[in-house]
């Protein structure tokens, strides 16, 4: 099969053809249909992850058709699916309890094992799995995997967001895009950080209530202004040490942050305590979203709910996936890049 691989961190990713996947007995091998252009593969390309090594193919957002299935799976060959990005055993106490998020067993495609920067991924565990409606389309879909099902699991779990609240979303990629769309449906203010103006404008064009720009001027000082005193919730979504500090300076007393941008390096940053011990504030961490929770996703998108279709800018072929990865090293422009042609 057609793939891209990691060869050299900060290179040009290596189009070659490798073997094709071996089928998980527990699971399915899918033609893969469209894959997402994260921030995580980012951290992964630059090789600030400890699992991404020279040989590593990324790509974890992704959707497909099955087109083999082990003899345990409980797909079968012609199956439509979306697949979110962590992949929980299903049988350890965490997985029985409804967090199978959060899965000491789980396996991330791109990150330890071949992800879907290829022509064909290996899915195990395919009871994570989700069928995908005739009505998304597979760029769409491959954005379900991570941003979406990540924003929202962080809004309606972690966060617990009500209508009338402010939130402030430090990062406009597409997880923080994902956020506002999300918590405009919820019935939330929202205010948008970012450093380039063309994202901010976008943000007002889809929701935004107000926006400000990092480079003037203190953010959470701003933040406390607009919302009268600090908001209620905090959504990071960039994973670095300014970002993270900003959204806990900005919030109100008794306010929630939540950390969903993933911390590049080993993941050390300095934090202002006396802001959270002063403010008595909650610091929440979350990363994907348990599968059970699609289906009440997928309904709320196909009924109109909420539009996603703002999150996916552009669609680009596998030869393209160094570029937009390499973009991510400044200000990005608005919307997110999906891999939907994997011949060129």
């Amino acid at each position: 099969m057609r793939a891209a691989v990691v060869r050299t961190f900060n290179e040009d990713l290596s189009i070659e053809t490798v073997a094709d996947p071996v089928c998980p007995e527990n699971g399915v091998v899918l033609e893969v249909a469209a894959c997402g252009v994260c921030r995580s593969d980012y951290h992964g390309w630059t090789g600030e992850h400890p699992k991404v090594v020279s040989g590593s193919i990324l790509g974890h957002e992704y959707c497909g058709t099955v087109v083999e299935a082990g003899p345990n799976a409980q797909y079968k060959v012609g199956d439509r699916l979306i697949a979110p990005f962590i992949l929980s055993c299903g049988r350890c106490p965490a997985c029985q309890t409804g967090v199978s998020n959060t899965c000491p067993d789980q396996i991330v495609p791109g990150f330890g094992t071949p992800g879907a920067y290829a022509e064909f991924v290996a899915v195990p565990f395919d009871h994570n799995l989700v069928r995908l409606p005739e009505w998304l389309s597979p760029a769409l879909a491959a954005g379900l995997g991570c941003r979406v099902t990540t924003a929202w699991h962080a809004l309606t779990d972690r966060a617990a967001v009500t209508a009338g609240e402010w939130v402030a979303v430090h990062g406009t990629g597409g997880i923080g895009l994902s956020v506002l769309l999300l918590a405009k449906m919820l019935g939330a203010r929202i205010v948008v950080v970012d450093i380039v103006d063309e994202k901010l404008d976008y943000a007002r064009q889809h929701g935004a209530d107000a926006t400000v720009n990092a480079c003037e001027g203190d953010v959470a000082e701003k933040i406390r202004e607009i919302t009268g005193g600090g908001a209620q919730v905090s959504i990071e979504a960039l994973g670095i040490e300014a970002t993270t500090n900003a959204s806990v300076e900005c919030l109100a007393i008794l306010g929630r942050h939540v950390q969903v941008g993933m911390p590049s390096g080993d993941g050390r940053m300095e934090v202002n305590m006396r802001a959270i011990y002063t403010k008595q504030l909650a610091f929440y961490g979350t990363r994907g979203m348990p599968s059970w929770k699609y289906p009440r996703l997928l309904d709320m998108i196909e009924r109109g709910a909420v539009d996603i279709q703002p999150i996916v800018a552009r669609e680009v072929p596998l030869s393209a996936a160094s570029t937009e990865l390499r973009a991510m090293n400044g200000p990005t422009s608005p919307g997110t890049a999906v891999i939907t042609d994997f011949l060129r």
